[in-house]
């Protein structure tokens, strides 16, 4: 039996373009969403980005504000700490089920992305360390296969985007980044599930100083 492939709704497409520019600050915090600007830059109508602005704002990367429209979101420290501790449960529960889960070959994985990662540090390449550092969280969520949990983080970490990459650059950080992300790793292969759980909030938690 034959079937036809779905086209990509257009308002997915102009979300991911959005969104783009929201992390490269082209659409800096706190900056008002044009609605019919935008619509006429990206020659569509305004249905799709109005559909669009609602997928961001589900994610959690634009506001709707009362009567003034939609605004690029801005992450007070009050946001960060609320982000770091739900983030801090559920990414601290994604390593202790990974230590009983993963296979020889997924420990392989990480154990040569941490090497990407160590590779990035010694370059004092942020943008790469950021990426890397993103696929190794990724994976140990994939591995711990809870997908509920793992869309959670996911949209928690789009917020997150927005400061990031800000929170590397302060004094230390990437290299201290790196040892903690190592005992998390060494943990893991290790099978030690409380260690590696409690590694991953150690790690969450000393990320979160970085931002403040």
């Amino acid at each position: 039996m034959n079937t036809k492939l779905i086209n990509r709704p257009l308002y997915e497409d102009v979300a991911d373009k959005l969104r783009e520019q929201i992390f490269s600050k082209e659409l800096a915090p706190g900056s008002w969403l044009d609605e019919q600007g935008l619509a006429i830059q990206f020659g569509i109508s305004r249905t799709p980005m109005r559909e669009a602005i609602k997928v961001l704002a589900s994610e959690g990367l634009v506001t709707m504000k009362m009567r003034r429209g939609a605004y690029v979101t801005e992450v007070t420290r009050k946001d960060l700490e609320q982000i770091f501790t739900i983030l801090s449960l559920l990414e601290g529960e994604a390593a202790k089920e990974t230590a009983i889960k993963a296979t020889e070959d997924q420990l392989s994985i990480l154990d040569h992305l941490h090497h990407r990662l160590e590779k990035a540090a010694a370059d004092r390449d942020i943008e790469q360390f950021f990426e890397v550092n993103s696929k190794f969280h990724e994976l140990i969520q994939e591995i711990a296969g809870n997908r509920w949990m793992n869309g959670v983080i996911a949209d928690l970490r789009k917020v997150l985007k927005l400061h990031r990459r800000d929170s590397l650059t302060s004094t230390g950080r990437l290299q201290n980044s790196l040892v903690e992300l190592r005992e998390i790793l060494n943990a893991i292969l290790k099978r030690d599930q409380t260690a590696a759980e409690t590694a991953m909030r150690k790690h969450m938690a000393r990320g979160l100083e970085a931002l403040r």
